[in-house]
């Protein structure tokens, strides 16, 4: 049997991998890869396998780095099932509609260029339509239930721990009489985090297939995050100001709901308006609420004691729909909390909020995600006294402040707890969905423990197993 990399191999983007077991074809996962524009358009078009000969695909979850091209896939003549937990495929329709939206808007976007220069004009990846076709093709699964993808393989999913529905894959498989075991990861999450249940660590594995993102660094606990959160968002409040903070609309806007609605019935922090500003985000949040079946025992109490019988719904908390209701919210001058998308700042209603209250000391624009270099995000961060909204630039007056453990993946310490559950049985472990610091971190981390068996797989490589 083979396997090959062919995304999220030495980056943390794409992620894609391919078995070959029995004559037939198996894949784990199929997300966009992100990165230099013409490298990323190269990748993301093209297949380096025939999509009709695929038999079934493997989904560990919704985020679109592990899901986002596969409309494409099914663009490109692809037919079989795409098997994912069942509250994860749910998720994926909507995000992946929503990625088809951004498709054909960008499309547009650079053809209306294209078309004043003379030049041809492009197609955008793939469409809404793409998306609503793939959605047909997704068989849901329970955590915990095997089933049979292809010939010899059993399949199970297990709890990941990384944002709502999220897997790991246990792939028992049996070739030409002889058995192995390969696990793979998936995205592997935290310990504590609110709202989802933690990671289920690897057991009896032949190969282990694990992501490594943060190998590099331990994460502060999210205990400390959820201090640091009150703290700012109380000094704020009563100052008079607005509690600005940019999130994305999967797993991080969620988290955020739940935490203030725990602090307003705490007393920690005044009772203000809560505001959820992202159309995609309300969506998400509608289908959280229709699967507390994932969530962990503390939010499971919660529900129970609760007085609205709610974890993300409280009295205080609006899920703005409209365009209308968004741009009301600039109009009021009273002290609120507005989550808005998106995470980056790049794009979405959050720009429109921070236009309003750019000129004002007392609010605060609260940064809980990783801002990527370039980004306004980033530019808020870094502590630019200048930036530039919808091309016009501005004095910064309103505060920016950073809340720091909210990450959904593990850092060092879990993942080498991760590995090291296998430590008996495996035979060789591939770091993936990782740059080079992070691998190299993990791996030393592993060698204080005497464990060496570990590979760092370029794209493109493969192996026997």
């Amino acid at each position: 049997m083979q396997l090959r990399f062919l995304g999220a191999a030495q980056t943390v983007t794409g992620s894609q991998h391919l078995l070959e077991i029995n004559g037939h074809r198996l894949l784990l996962e199929c997300g966009l890869y992100q990165g230099r524009r013409k490298e990323a358009i190269e990748r993301n078009r093209n297949f380096r396998f025939e999509p009709n000969e695929l038999d079934a695909v493997l989904l560990s979850h919704a985020h679109i780095d592990h899901s986002g091209n596969l409309p494409n896939l099914v663009k490109s003549g692809y037919r079989g099932p795409i098997h994912a937990q069942r509250a994860s495929a749910h998720l994926t329709e909507i995000m992946l509609q929503d990625s088809g939206h951004i498709q054909e808007s960008n499309a547009r976007h650079v053809n209306r260029r294209l078309a004043r220069q003379g030049k041809p004009l492009i197609e955008p990846l793939y469409t809404q339509e793409d998306a609503a076709q793939t959605a047909g093709l997704f068989v849901k699964q329970n955590y915990d239930q095997p089933f049979e993808p292809i010939p010899g393989v059993q399949a199970t999913f297990v709890e990941a721990g990384h944002i709502l529905g999220s897997t790991a894959i246990i792939l028992d498989i049996e070739e030409k009489g002889r058995k192995i075991r390969l696990w793979f990861s998936g995205d592997i999450g935290r310990v504590n985090l609110p709202i989802i249940r933690d990671p289920v660590l690897p057991d009896r594995a032949d190969y282990l297939l694990m992501e490594c993102t943060y190998g590099d660094r331990p994460h502060r606990p999210p205990e400390q995050a959820y201090t640091e959160l009150r703290d700012v968002v109380k000094d704020t409040l009563n100052r008079g100001g607005k509690v600005i903070i940019p999130a994305f609309a999967v797993g991080r806007t969620q988290e955020l709901v739940y935490s203030l609605h725990k602090l307003m019935d705490a007393g920690d922090i005044p009772a203000v308006p809560v505001f959820v500003d992202s159309p995609l985000a309300v969506n998400v949040t509608d289908l959280f609420r229709a699967h507390t079946e994932c969530f962990d025992q503390e939010a499971q109490n919660m529900i129970k004691n609760d007085i609205h019988l709610a974890a993300l719904g409280f009295d205080h908390l609006t899920y703005i729909r409209s365009v209308e209701e968004s741009k009301a919210l600039n109009e009021r001058k009273d002290p609120m909390i507005i989550i808005s998308a998106s995470g980056m700042m790049e794009v979405g209603r959050v720009l429109h909020h921070l236009e309003h209250n750019i000129h004002d000391p007392n609010s605060v624009v609260l940064i809980v995600s990783w801002m990527a270099p370039h980004t306004l995000g980033r530019r808020l961060q870094d502590g630019e006294d200048q930036v530039k909204i919808f091309g016009e630039v501005f004095e910064r007056k309103i505060r920016v402040a950073r809340v720091e453990g909210f990450s959904a993946h593990a850092g060092r310490e879990l993942l080498t707890d991760y590995a090291l559950a296998v430590q008996d049985s495996v035979k060789q472990v591939f770091l993936v969905h990782g740059d080079e610091r992070g691998a190299t971190g993990l791996r030393e981390s592993l060698a204080l423990h005497n464990f060496d068996k570990t590979q760092f797989p370029p794209w493109g490589h493969s192996v026997e197993l």
